[in-house]
């Protein structure tokens, strides 16, 4: 029932391996490690395989911290919407009325997810064996770090699945999942950094300690998502029913969030007391106080409870004891950002579609400026808003900390930059979803655009410099960044006020020329993506009538 007769496992397994994305992930993932692995074979003439070289060794880290990055960010996009998939399909109650056991269903979505990762990272063993001559690293190691990779596919599996349970759609499931995993990414890395001198104790603590948690961890959040599809609270309504928030306010745990007062009435609309006003754009109005919160709030408490735990210690560790890495707090908020705000978004049109009202909207007497300006106006607001709280932390730290008084223009800037992010991913979500046909598919499609622009580009600077390049070639690869705010950020220039230690020379010397670039990039951006949506509501317009 769980493994060999579940009807679930087979069905899901079937139509994640027969698709053309599932082969072309697999070529892609292969040539994307060959790559890395060939640019940072070692150039030396002649290798001492009798010692440990530190190139050899260095290729190895590069290569396992990549795969484990790839693969952590990959997880949540199969897991996340095994469930919710289901609730949007409105087939979660004829699942739940078949003679299946929550916990097979359960069981058979979350391997079946995680079969295809679990393909593309045993497909790379090959690629990995053509290092280990070079040494720097032993087969022992090599399989430990497997198996921790191994491991927290299932724990980031299991995640998703668990979020999966508790949401009504893919695209919430998927950022709260996403959230959860952040910290523990970053953990892991740190981890194995900080381990590096000690193979043997890095050894022991991958091979028996962690499992163990991980397993434990496992297991109690198949066992809670296969005990609320065994009580559903959520059977009846398919999502469609408006949750009342004052009600849902008071049964909420923690944080509760209340439209009638500041700063939640910001981003949280109260409830409608009267007919909408002449003048007032429709589509705004409507997205506004019913298609958000439609299905409650608890993605938004999630997603603010969660954002601030982890902003109040980088607050302290980057703001007060290593100020001359104050950039990594405003590294912080943008990835929340990008992670968070397109999911209020890269569903706005594509919405429409699979309600099949898209061609109604377009019917009307709205211009396709109203109709794009409707709903930009509200995924922007709320996401700004969510970001916003965490930009708090920046500016009273900067405020208090004496230090940053000198390097006001750079805090400017971090600030702007954060701005103008906000605006780059909310287009960027609005563009996804009007020409994409499904919400995840436009979600997902979000994801890998900002990432190709935001990680690509200094990812690909850290490792022509890990690599010793030539100097020439590292400053030419320095002017991708102007696509990337993280660039931006770290080519601010910071005065001497912020280094550690007064007898050492501050290196951060800064860039003016990425920082400008950066924003002439964000608004040629920004226009050419709008004057494109645009066009292409005007001619499906044209289609429709």
């Amino acid at each position: 029932m769980y493994v060999f007769e579940n009807p679930v496992l087979q069905r899901e397994l079937l139509v994640n391996l027969r698709t053309n994305r599932a082969f072309l992930l697999l070529a892609f993932y292969q040539l994307l490690l060959a790559g890395v692995v060939l640019l940072a074979w070692p150039t030396d003439e002649r290798l001492d395989l009798t010692t440990n070289p530190p190139s050899a060794k260095k290729l190895v880290n590069i290569f396992f911290l990549g795969q484990y990055v790839i693969a952590s960010l990959m997880a949540p996009s199969f897991a996340a919407g095994t469930i919710t998939g289901e609730k949007e399909r409105r087939t979660y109650e004829m699942l739940l009325a078949s003679p299946l056991r929550p916990g097979a269903i359960v069981f058979g979505k979350m391997v079946a997810s995680l079969t295809h990762l679990g393909m593309l990272i045993l497909a790379s063993l090959p690629i990995i064996v053509l290092c280990l001559p070079l040494g720097g690293v032993s087969l022992y190691e090599v399989l430990a770090a497997y198996l921790g990779l191994i491991v927290s596919v299932i724990l980031f599996g299991a995640i998703g699945v668990f979020c999966s349970s508790y949401f009504s759609r893919t695209s919430s499931s998927l950022v709260v999942s996403y959230l959860l995993i952040l910290p523990l990414v970053m953990g892991a890395v740190l981890f194995w950094w900080s381990l590096e001198g000690d193979g043997e104790l890095r050894l022991k603590l991958a091979v028996l300690v962690i499992p163990a948690f991980v397993l434990s961890a496992v297991i109690l959040m198949c066992s809670a998502a296969a005990g609320r599809m065994l009580y559903p609270p959520d059977v009846g309504s398919e999502g469609k029913d408006v949750i009342d928030l004052e009600k849902e306010s008071e049964e909420a745990v923690g944080l509760v969030i209340q439209p009638d007062q500041f700063p939640d009435r910001l981003f949280a609309p109260p409830k409608k007391q009267e007919l909408m006003a002449d003048g007032t754009n429709p589509v705004y109005d409507k997205e506004m106080h019913s298609e958000i919160f439609s299905q409650g709030t608890l993605m938004l408490r999630l997603v603010i409870q969660i954002s601030m735990l982890l902003a109040i210690p980088l607050m302290g560790v980057f703001l007060f004891w290593m100020m001359d890495k104050c950039a990594w707090f405003s590294v912080y908020v943008i990835v929340f950002n990008m992670l968070v705000g397109p999911v209020f978004l890269a569903g706005s049109m594509t919405s429409e579609r699979e309600r099949e009202t898209l061609d109604l909207l377009l019917t009307t007497t709205l211009t396709p400026w109203q109709i794009l300006w409707g709903k930009f106006v509200v995924g922007f607001r709320i996401s700004a808003v969510l970001t916003g709280f965490l930009l708090w932390p920046l500016l009273l730290g900067t405020a208090m900390n004496t230090s940053f008084w000198t390097n006001w223009l750079a805090v400017v800037m971090m600030f702007a930059i954060v701005l103008v992010v906000c605006l780059v991913n909310a287009v960027v979500a609005l563009t996804s979803s009007l020409f994409n046909k499904k919400t995840s598919i436009a979600l997902l499609s979000t994801y890998i655009v900002l990432l190709l622009l935001y990680v690509a580009p200094p990812t690909a600077i850290s490792l022509m410099q890990i690599l010793d390049f030539a100097p020439g070639s590292i400053a030419s690869a320095e002017w991708a960044g102007v696509t990337s705010p993280f660039s931006a950020l770290f080519s601010i220039p910071l005065d001497a006020n912020l280094k550690r230690n007064p007898d050492e020379d501050f290196a951060n010397i800064g860039n003016w020329s990425i920082v400008a670039g950066y924003f002439v990039f964000s608004a040629a951006l920004i226009a050419v993506t709008s004057a494109a949506m645009i066009a292409r509501l005007r001619a499906r317009r044209g289609l429709s009538e």
